[in-house]
């Protein structure tokens, strides 16, 4: 059975920087894609960003280009979330997903495991 651990989130002011780190378990080999998506209270799940089952494919969100990075060690099992420069608008619960295919769709219907969630608040 696959579980998906977020950590890393907490209170930061606005220009600061955290790490999100996703740890899965449970999984029987590295062949799946990673997603990180968050939502806001009031609104819907929104991608934030994907990475390949190698780490050599990855995409993002346009509005958070250029201040967030995508990674994953699969000797770990465990996808990772640097987020530079953050804004309040970038204030949501920051959820993991594990899609067991190669690339990584925006859609979170195409997502098969989720995790539980890690708060994330840029204070202004």
């Amino acid at each position: 059975q696959v579980q998906l651990v977020e950590s890393g989130g907490g209170l930061v002011q606005a220009g600061g920087s955290l790490r999100l780190s996703c740890a899965a378990s449970g999984v029987t080999s590295t062949y799946y894609a990673m997603g990180w998506f968050r939502q806001a209270p009031g609104k819907e799940r929104e991608f934030v960003a994907g990475i390949s089952w190698s780490g050599g494919s990855t995409s993002y969100a346009d509005s958070v280009k250029g201040r967030f990075t995508i990674s994953r060690d699969n000797a770990k099992n465990t996808v990772y979330l640097q987020m530079n420069s953050l804004k309040p608008e970038d204030t949501a619960v920051y959820y993991c997903a594990l899609r067991r295919a190669n690339g990584v769709p925006a859609t979170t219907t195409l997502y098969d495991y989720w995790g539980q969630g890690t708060q994330v608040t840029v204070s202004s």
